[in-house]
């Protein structure tokens, strides 16, 4: 197995806390966690599996200038990274309560960029476990990554994890 990446923004919090715990699971020899803040094309091209995670925010909140988020800065950079041959999986905090109605936009920004930049994705979840209005991270019933709500289903974290990474670790 080749070294995962484990990306993820913003540093601290619960996107974190959920890239430590993945990483761990996994096996810290087996990846390296690298905070969006610090990554640009290079250094992620130099993996050739990448888990990339984001933390609880709509849409609308990726795309309004200084909206102080990690991924601010990373994503003109992201956009442009030839994912062909690489293989994906994506994580998503999401907030079912306080956001119902863009539970986990955010992994559809990621998984449109990792699709035209033709990566690779594994980890799609089915809806059938989560409570929400809407999402746009759902393609073909299924969310587009692994869904996480730190804030209200924490106690779900470490089991949806783990069913998670048994679909596809082995293909990494």
């Amino acid at each position: 197995m080749d070294k995962i990446a484990v990306l993820f923004g913003p540093v601290g919090g619960s996107t974190e806390k959920i890239a430590r715990l993945i990483a761990e699971k996994i096996g810290a020899e087996k990846c390296d966690l690298v905070p969006v803040k610090d990554a640009d094309e290079k250094l992620v091209s130099a993996y050739k599996n990448i888990i990339i995670g984001g933390s609880t925010i709509g849409t609308h909140n990726w795309s309004i200038p200084n909206s102080s988020n990690d991924w601010d800065e990373f994503l003109p950079k992201f956009r442009q990274i030839n994912f062909e041959g690489k293989n994906t999986a994506i994580f998503g905090l999401g907030d079912h309560l306080g956001y119902p109605n863009s539970f986990v936009d955010s992994m559809r920004i990621v998984y449109d960029i990792l699709n035209e930049n033709k990566a690779t994705i594994y980890g799609f979840c089915s809806t059938d476990d989560y409570e929400f209005n809407e999402s746009q991270a759902i393609v073909d019933d299924k969310f587009v990554g692994l869904p996480i709500d730190e804030d209200f289903e924490e106690e779900l974290s470490s089991e949806r994890i783990d069913n998670w990474l048994n679909t596809f670790l082995d293909k990494m």
